[in-house]
């Protein structure tokens, strides 16, 4: 069962979850196998300022991509009402209401197609009548992004 929420003025753009399922290997270590679950209304902008750099060199150049994030719902409870920790989530295809792709890889193994990204963290905003009004959260670029192919 997949699910989309519409996209609004407060959410104008559309993001696809994935969560794993989860098996043990040959000596008893797990193996995620990535299944998508549903495409949810988000609001997401770069995290940062215009004076930082995206690669940071150290021993090894590492890209240093966060997003922060904006969604209706808990993104950590499946289509399923199944709960998942947040290392148990991938968002990827993050896109405009018209499909077209915003944030891509441009070099590599995922060249030409969506970046995909970890959860880092999903901080619920409580407002004044006490209810959960959205949930907010970081995302950052997934260093294999390899994941599900």
């Amino acid at each position: 069962m997949t699910l989309c929420e519409d996209t609004d003025f407060m959410y104008p753009m559309k993001a696809d979850v994935y969560y794993p399922i989860i098996t043990q290997g040959e000596y008893g270590q797990p193996k995620k196998d990535w299944v998508f679950d549903k495409t949810i209304a988000c609001n997401v902008e770069t995290t940062g300022s215009q004076n930082t750099e995206n690669v940071k060199a150290e021993s090894f150049l590492q890209l240093q991509n966060r997003l922060s994030a904006r969604t209706k719902n808990d993104p950590r409870v499946s289509s399923q009402k199944n709960d998942n920790a947040i290392t148990n989530i991938l968002i990827t295809n993050v896109r405009h209401p018209d499909d077209k792709i915003i944030y891509r890889e441009t070099a590599g193994v995922r060249a030409g197609r969506a970046t995909i990204y970890e959860v880092a963290t999903v901080e619920p905003h409580v407002g004044p009548f006490r209810s959960t009004e959205f949930y907010k959260m970081v995302w950052r670029r997934a260093e294999n992004q390899t994941v599900g192919d």
